[in-house]
């Protein structure tokens, strides 16, 4: 494949990356972040994201800025992307472009960034001149993919390269108000994460989440559980008549949901956002698998408990259960969970 020669980049490269549009594909995307400052301490990093992500960005020590760019799902967004490229004209060195779609990549491009990076996808060959070729089996991670972007082509042809963990930066201060406008209690917390925005098939059964929860609460625990407010309802079906179980949803913005996740002891989540978001804090991650897979999007961390029954229908990957029984999820039982959350009290209690 023919492509430009690559400007060489100097000690102090200014690098633009258009990140994803999923709260959990950003966050993992600090992995390359992270990658890029590790190699260029004193490198500039730009990025381009949905106004949502901010405050996520916001709490990532490596990012220099973020360059808000709201465009509806499905929407092409020609004025807006092309008025955000007039702004960073002549700022970068470089761009990483980490969506595979056509219009992801006109930004960079539009700027006249010199070096843009990115997998080959959607016929980006006049917009992208460093192209990728997409491995899926030894890029087999969607992190892995990420990072890979921000080494050179041959560093990754194994597939066996570093992957650093991303670390949220916690605000103390705003734990202690969130503590004392929501209500919450001095017992040990646990989070509870039911949303699963892509689709009911990564849901754990909200009647499992409500007995965990009576259990959790009878050994001593505090529930959270939080979420957007397309969570409110779910929330409700958990936390409704049970003493010190708080349903949170709906009443935080995404800054609150980290600092309120640093906060807990443990979590118990669904393959989500907040999952990674969760991991990304050290607090420790019951994470529920069903219709996704764990060898494909874990949460990166040493502090996770993966639960999956690898059914042999799963993962389907499937916004709804083709089979119409959700039994990856189903099966899995509240009494399964609670064990491993009082077993990791026991180590986290001697450590």
């Amino acid at each position: 494949m023919s492509q430009a020669a690559k400007p060489a980049l100097t000690s102090a490269p200014r690098i633009l990356v258009v990140g994803p549009s999923w709260v959990g594909d950003m966050v993992m995307a600090q992995s390359l972040f992270l990658t890029l400052k590790q190699r260029w301490p004193d490198s500039h990093i730009g990025v381009v994201a949905p106004g949502w992500s901010q405050p996520i960005l916001e709490r990532m020590e490596e990012v220099s800025e973020v360059f808000g760019l709201d465009v509806g799902h499905g929407e092409f967004g020609w004025s807006a992307r092309r008025q955000l490229a007039q702004q960073l004209r002549g700022r970068f060195d470089r761009a990483i472009v980490l969506p595979r779609s056509w219009k992801s990549a006109l930004v960079p491009f539009l700027a006249r960034v010199p070096q843009r990076t990115g997998f080959t996808g959607e016929q980006r060959y006049g917009l992208l001149n460093d192209r990728r070729r997409l491995d899926k089996a030894v890029l087999d991670q969607t992190v892995k993919r990420f990072v890979a972007l921000g080494l050179d082509a041959t560093e990754v042809r194994q597939g066996d390269f570093p992957i650093p963990h991303p670390r949220l930066r916690v605000d103390a201060d705003n734990q202690t108000t969130l503590r004392s406008r929501l209500g919450l209690s001095t017992r040990p917390a646990i989070g509870m994460m039911p949303g699963a925005e892509y689709g009911p098939a990564k849901q754990w059964p909200l009647g499992h989440f409500r007995e965990l929860a009576e259990r959790l609460v009878a050994e001593g625990f505090e529930v959270r559980v939080l979420g957007g407010a397309k969570d409110v309802a779910a929330g409700e079906a958990i936390a409704s008549g049970l003493e010190h179980v708080h349903n949170v949803c709906g009443q935080t913005r995404l800054a609150d949901a980290v600092d309120l996740l640093a906060d807990c002891r443990q979590v118990v989540t669904n393959d989500s956002g907040l999952m990674h978001v969760a991991a990304a804090v050290g607090t420790r991650v019951h994470a529920l698998y069903g219709s996704s897979s764990p060898a494909y999007t874990p949460p990166l961390t040493s502090q996770a408990e993966i639960h999956y029954l690898a059914l042999e229908c799963s993962p389907c990957f499937e916004r709804v259960c083709p089979l119409g029984h959700t039994n990856c999820l189903v099966q899995l039982s509240p009494q399964r969970v609670l064990a491993a959350v009082l077993n990791a009290r026991s180590v986290i209690a001697k450590g």
